[in-house]
């Protein structure tokens, strides 16, 4: 009974590490899901630095559409370098627990990373509809100050709001250490609680609902208008949107679908799913999402595919 109480009296900052019980037993085979991982990690730095290089050294790539591709970029280099290679060294220990303090930081990480990728790209939808439906007006629209305002306005309210709600969870009283993922993750540290959550649960869901609702909202509405001016123009037009759009489209889809999977995941009850599956559905945002944007965009917009071959060419020059 006093070994109950004393547990019931523990909170976060009494609690020393806590336990990412997700990881079983692999026995030689971790090294393998080791070198997986970290190919995996060596690729989407490589891309998303090499796309980055290529947009700042081409002045032709000195477009709003590219700045936006850049931003996006830096912000999946920011989540990968917080999520790869802790989850290296936890493929390689045998026991697999993270001290409170790194915990709490990596939740802020990856979470303010996910963020940050939404607002990236809810703006890089309103950058195409400014640019397919007033291509005239375009250029005075999207000046320099206004570029440097909505990727300034993409990055500082994820942050503001882990801020916040960081320390909340941080101030619960725990009953546990437990945690049932690969990596640090809010919501089961909230499920941890013995304490009143009620704070938490309406700050989480407030916030949530504001950024889900208000970025959808500008999200449908930009294609809505960006679908009626495919349907009136002409075919040159429709084809000029589909080629800007598609490879936003594609990484809006494989974003939510991503999301959709780690909310389900965290809600409810998948113990009748394969446990490599459930961890495969968990990191789906956090590792698809940098290695599938780097690709799709190098492959889909012509100046891209354009600059990188002339930067091939270039580097053959110089070997000779």
């Amino acid at each position: 009974m006093e070994a109950c109480e004393n547990v019931m009296m523990m909170n976060s900052t009494q609690v020393s590490h806590f336990t990412l019980a997700a990881y079983f037993d692999t026995g030689v085979f971790k090294y393998l899901y080791f070198l997986i991982i970290l190919t995996v990690y060596v690729l989407i730095v490589s891309a998303n630095v090499l796309l980055i290089v290529i947009i700042c050294m081409n002045r032709s790539l000195h477009e709003p559409m590219y700045l936006f591709l850049v931003s996006l970029f830096v912000n999946q280099l920011y989540g990968s370098a917080l999520l790869f290679p802790f989850l290296l060294v936890q493929i390689l220990s045998d026991i697999h627990t993270v001290s409170a303090a790194v915990c709490f930081l990596q939740i802020f990480c990856l979470y303010s990373y996910a963020g940050v990728e939404f607002f990236n790209l809810a703006v890089m939808s309103y950058d195409r509809y400014l640019a397919i439906c007033y291509p005239l007006q375009y250029n005075t629209h999207m000046s320099c100050k206004r570029v440097a305002f909505l990727i300034a306005a993409s990055w500082f309210p994820p942050f503001l709001i882990l801020a916040t709600q960081t320390p909340l969870t941080f101030s619960l009283q725990l009953c546990g250490n437990i945690i049932n993922k690969v990596y640090c993750h809010n919501y089961s540290i909230v499920k941890l609680a013995c304490s009143d959550t009620t704070v938490n649960n309406i700050y989480g869901l407030f916030t949530s609902w504001i950024t889900l609702i208000s970025l959808l909202t500008l999200i449908l509405y930009t294609y809505m208008k960006i679908l009626r001016v495919c349907f009136s123009g002409s075919k040159q037009t429709r084809q000029k949107a589909l080629s800007t759009c598609t490879p936003h489209l594609a990484s809006l889809l494989n974003f939510f679908f991503g999301c959709m999977f780690e909310v389900v995941q965290s809600r409810f009850n998948m113990n009748s799913v394969p446990s490599m599956l459930r961890i495969f559905l968990s990191l789906y945002f956090l590792t698809c999402q940098p290695f599938f944007n780097p690709v799709l965009y190098g492959l889909k917009l012509s100046k891209i595919r354009h600059a990188l071959c002339l930067h091939r060419a270039d580097s053959r020059q110089g070997w000779k």
